[in-house]
């Protein structure tokens, strides 16, 4: 099986990525194939809505779309991350999930994998519930199954990172209960890889 990761952060070896390799690590631990898309090594234009993907076209632009395209329908788990900036997810990251449209639109591709969804900020309570529910929003939209933490909706942390203990084991628990439902939902050998 295959959980794939995506940062959302436009800077590399922050507190988003940190966070976002624990998961993965989680995810590893309990023997999925993993895979990281870290939106600071990757050129994702914005979407115009040009119609091409509506008509089974592909997508114009010359970017790493197509890369996140890909694994994202491999993957039987999705882990999101995404520092708080203005309230919200970044730039960068709604750029991908804009992006995302033709797995929706050319017969939900995404529709049944597992997500969760990570966030960070500068303090407690600095909006990362609500770009958690970005997140989510995304997720749903897709058909996606979401997971939080077990006891709230996800994994949220506050800078510096790794200095959070409280965060990082929600980022865990989001991480394992993710990979909890993957587990009940495709046991070993019947999905993606065929493990």
């Amino acid at each position: 099986m295959f959980v794939v990761g995506i940062s959302g952060s436009p800077r590399k070896a922050g507190n988003t990525e940190f966070l976002l390799g624990e998961a993965l690590a989680v995810s590893k631990e309990r023997g999925f194939e993993v895979e990281r898309l870290n939106c600071s090594e990757l050129k994702i234009d914005f979407c115009t809505d040009c119609g091409d993907c509506s008509k089974g076209r592909p997508c114009p632009k010359e970017d790493d779309a197509a890369r996140i395209l890909e694994a994202l329908q491999s993957a039987d788990g999705i882990i999101v991350a995404s520092p708080v900036y203005f309230g919200s997810v970044t730039a960068q990251l709604k750029a991908v999930f804009d992006r995302t449209i033709p797995l929706r639109r050319q017969g939900l591709k995404l529709k049944e994998k597992v997500g969760c969804a990570v966030a960070v900020g500068a303090s407690r309570n600095g909006g990362q519930e609500r770009a958690i529910e970005t997140i989510h929003n995304w997720m749903h939209i897709h058909g996606m199954i979401v997971v939080g933490d077990n006891s709230h909706f996800g994994g949220i942390a506050v800078r510096p990172a790794y200095e959070d203990r409280i965060g990082r084991k929600t980022v865990v628990a989001s991480a394992n209960k993710l990979c909890d439902l993957l587990e009940r939902t495709c046991p070993k050998g019947s999905c993606w890889g065929g493990d």
